[in-house]
């Protein structure tokens, strides 16, 4: 049985930094697409950043301040957060694409999800 489990989350300030883990148990995915999506309170949950051997993606709202990376076998997922801002605060979600990325990514079609981190920015 395939879990993921996020870790990292908290409270941080504006222009802050934090970084996000996600272990993943029960399968490797090193071919496989591995990312973050995001679920603020009363906003539909949103595509973040992944990671595949074909490269890493971002959503234009994070691009140039966060970083996703994995671990060479496909077990671990990190998100790192720099210049964090208010609107970043979110519930953050690390999940599993098996086979080949679609963007822009629709939450369902990925196949594994971990059960959420919160990430708060105060300003």
């Amino acid at each position: 049985q395939v879990q993921l489990v996020e870790s990292g989350g908290g409270s941080a300030q504006a222009g802050g930094s934090l970084r996000l883990s996600c272990e993943v148990s029960g399968g490797t995915f090193s071919n496989d697409g591995m990312g973050w999506f995001r679920q603020a309170p009363g906003k539909e949950r949103e595509f973040v950043a992944a990671i595949k051997m074909t490269g890493r993606y971002y959503a234009d709202a994070v691009t140039g301040r966060f970083t996703v990376s994995r671990d060479g076998a496909g077990s671990a997922v990190y998100l790192q957060m720099n210049d964090l801002k208010p609107e970043d605060t979110a519930v953050y979600y690390c999940a599993v694409k098996i086979g080949i990325l679609h963007f822009p990514a629709s939450p369902h079609e990925w196949e594994y999800w971990g059960q959420g981190t919160q990430v708060t920015v105060s300003s």
